[in-house]
């Protein structure tokens, strides 16, 4: 799996630029909030993860993956709490950034993607209702997943509170949208299910599509199997 960044994929963490322009999601998320999102807040949990990390070198040497979702029960307690919450926020916002697209409005998911959604939803319709409504009755912060089971290939939907991952029940995130109000208040402010519903505006389908194909590969392939969560797929 190539991975194409020139930033480094283990500590000292760093925040890869935003793939497209400030504005060029608008009107369905504004150029302040995606400034205030990108810069400050990702940015404040890459800090705090490398401050965590800064004294324990033997650590050093991995992946915001592995020292989440491979190794994370073998962190030093004094740590561990730290590289959940801010690892998580670093990890989930990779993924962010990359799901979405410029441009993407009244684009759809296609080939094994489109026939997974209707195969376990029903519609893409049903699937976006579903989504949608499991992000608006998620309380307090959190992330509201697409997430598949590589082993049998199955769609679901999960919330999760927090930086809590929905990928420690062995599962790939191909879709993701983040519930805390630092995505969307400075727009939409109390209106949640408004900013969900215009999220549908900037979705990266042929990526999530990428990312199914990926996933489903890996079944053949169980020495890849816990690289759940890569951020390289293309």
């Amino acid at each position: 799996m190539k991975i194409e960044t020139d930033k480094p994929l283990t500590y000292p963490f760093a925040l890869a630029p935003l793939p497209f322009a400030y504005d060029a999601l608008e009107p369905y998320i504004d150029a302040a909030t995606m400034r205030v999102h990108h810069d400050k807040h990702h940015q404040t949990y890459i800090t705090h993860l490398n401050a965590a990390l800064e004294g324990y070198p033997e650590w050093h040497g991995l992946s915001i993956e592995e020292l989440l979702l491979e190794r994370h029960g073998e962190l030093p307690i004094a740590i561990r709490q730290t590289v959940h919450d801010q690892g998580g926020g670093h990890l989930h916002h990779q993924l962010f950034w990359e799901i979405l697209k410029p441009g993407a409005t009244g684009s759809r998911p296609t080939g094994t993607l489109a026939q997974a959604i209707d195969r376990d939803f029903g519609s893409f319709e049903a699937f976006k209702a579903g989504f949608v409504d499991t992000g608006a009755r998620h309380f307090a912060s959190g992330w509201v997943f697409l997430l598949v089971n590589p082993a049998n290939g199955k769609l679901e939907i999960v919330s999760c509170r927090d930086h809590d991952s929905a990928l420690l029940q062995n599962k790939t995130a191909l879709l993701l949208n983040d519930l805390w109000e630092h995505a969307y208040y400075l727009k939409y402010q109390s209106a949640r299910v408004d900013y969900l519903k215009a999220f549908w505006n900037a979705v990266n389908w042929e990526h999530v599509g990428r990312r199914l194909e990926s996933a489903l590969a890996v079944k053949a392939q169980p020495e890849r199997a816990n690289k759940k969560f890569s951020h390289s797929v293309r």
